[in-house]
């Protein structure tokens, strides 16, 4: 619950941000600060692995909001799903641990955007994420990334991901909705 309520903290904060400074570019690095609570943490006193990617939710709702994306998302009936995500860790954060969360589009294919969120403390990176992310439409079905694009009037500004996000979206993929993803792992039950 507590992420729900930070989720409307940030998105409260970067309203005013944008409002105050202007619409961020869309190539950008959004910034905002955060602080390792006790409900981030596990039993061995430092911020949980699955909580990384809870909190970089955070990031893209910044992004969202301050870029414009989610006026435009919410006049149109689209939403974002989060495809596939990998993290890395290089150091824990702990209880009570200030840290900046970055987050930045890095690009985008035919299909999905790309993202990559990291966790920095004094300049040094903590952890970092990669997203893959594609928009649905609540009539159904996705939308193409070009219209994303166009409804925000940035056809050209988000780069061509690098070729080893292909890679990566390409080994990590499950079967469509539309196909079957059957478990067969053998051994006891």
């Amino acid at each position: 619950m507590n992420v729900l309520w930070r989720t409307l903290l940030v998105m409260a904060v970067a309203r005013r941000r944008r409002r105050r400074e202007g619409r961020l570019p869309a190539t950008a690095v959004g910034r905002i600060r955060i602080t390792t609570l006790p409900t981030d943490i596990d039993l061995l006193r430092h911020m949980n692995n699955g909580r990384y990617l809870s909190l970089f939710d955070l990031g893209r709702w910044d992004l969202m909001v301050r870029t414009g994306l989610l006026e435009v998302l919410e006049e149109r009936g689209w939403y974002p799903v989060v495809g596939s995500e990998t993290i890395t860790f290089r150091r824990s954060l702990n209880l009570w641990q200030r840290f900046e969360l970055q987050s930045r589009w890095i690009g985008h294919d035919d299909r999905a955007m790309y993202l990559e969120h990291r966790a920095v403390v004094n300049g040094e990176v903590y952890a970092t994420a990669t997203i893959r992310a594609r928009m649905l439409s609540r009539k159904g079905g996705t939308v193409p990334i070009q219209d994303v694009l166009d409804a925000l009037e940035l056809p050209e500004e988000l780069p061509v991901v690098p070729s080893w996000m292909h890679e990566w979206a390409e080994h990590v993929a499950l079967p469509s909705t539309r196909r079957p993803a059957p478990s067969d792992w053998d051994g006891p039950r």
